[in-house]
């Protein structure tokens, strides 16, 4: 675990990072990640994540190294680092190996969380580590062989005690554009209020989405986002999801189960009053609801 540098001295703690690529028919995302439960007890995983299944493979605390000056993580005989990965894992039946190159991380212009980076004792903080980004190479999956070329890759991260209670996550590759919005109900300091953050890059340029921005949530439900910024209104709505099962930390222990979606189809909409800015289907977004109820909670927001 030398070299580890988000934990400090904080007994529950969790960090961990995704790695997101597609090739226009198969989706796999890959997630290390490090977590220590409320008594102090360190432990590892590696989960991954495809269009049809997923795995959650556990490794002790000693078999996990996260560099503290660049984006460069070790789990077992698995590495991942901005230029790309190599898989060997063998665990409880399942079997994961190969290499991935990644061509240059589009990065954002600035922190994800922007001036909320700065709050202390928030529970879960976001990354963007890539806007997107080409993927090249194969993996072998229980004995099947999935290829990418010139496939699209996308990389974020949260660390913090728990992921928040409610949220939803959406996050779409098309083309050479990308697309990412995430709200959460967000526990501070004995109130709560309903916080949102995300992007869309297009024609090479990001625009960002968030609270510190101005954007407020309209409206959430379990398959649907709506969002206005300014003159900007923002829809998102999974017209299918089938997520499979994924382990989730609740103050550092992974205890926690939620279902992701590697690839579903779902419709993103913008509009600047009467100017459409997007309008496209894709059956290979990633969608995560965790926001059983509809709720128009501009009104809890800061």
């Amino acid at each position: 675990m030398r070299g580890f540098h988000g934990a400090g001295k904080r007994r529950s703690y969790f960090e961990g990072w995704y790695f997101k690529q597609q090739n226009g028919r198969d989706t796999v995302a890959l997630i290390p990640a490090f977590h220590r439960d409320k008594t102090g007890k360190p432990s590892a995983s590696l989960q991954i994540l495809t269009d049809t299944e997923s795995a959650s493979l556990p490794f002790p605390a000693e078999a996990f190294y996260a560099s503290r000056n660049k984006l460069m993580i070790r789990i077992g005989d698995c590495l991942f680092w901005e230029h790309g990965c190599l898989l060997d894992a063998r665990k409880d039946g399942f079997e994961i190996h190969g290499q991935l190159e990644y061509g240059p991380f589009c990065k954002p212009k600035y922190d994800m969380m922007g001036p909320f980076r700065y709050v202390p004792f928030m529970e879960c903080r976001h990354s963007v580590f890539s806007l997107i980004h080409s993927v090249n190479g194969d993996l072998v999956i229980n004995g099947k062989t999935i290829s990418f070329r010139e496939g699209t890759g996308y990389a974020e991260g949260d660390r913090g005690t728990s992921f928040p209670g409610r949220y939803l996550w959406a996050q779409c590759c098309r083309g050479k554009e990308s697309f990412m919005v995430s709200v959460a109900d967000i526990p501070f300091y004995g109130i709560h209020f309903v916080g949102c953050l995300g992007f869309w890059y297009l024609n090479g340029k990001e625009h960002r989405i968030g609270t510190y921005a101005g954007a407020r949530p309209l409206h959430m439900d379990g398959k649907k986002i709506v969002l206005r910024q300014g003159r900007v209104l923002l829809c998102i709505e999974a017209l299918e999801n089938h997520g499979q099962p994924l382990k989730a930390p609740h103050f550092g222990s992974m205890s926690r189960t939620i279902h992701e979606s590697a690839a579903c189809r779902v419709h993103f909409h913008a509009s600047d009053r009467q100017k459409v800015l997007f309008d496209f289907e894709s059956n290979q977004a990633s969608f995560e609801s965790h926001w059983e109820k509809s709720d128009t909670a501009q009104q809890n927001s800061p």
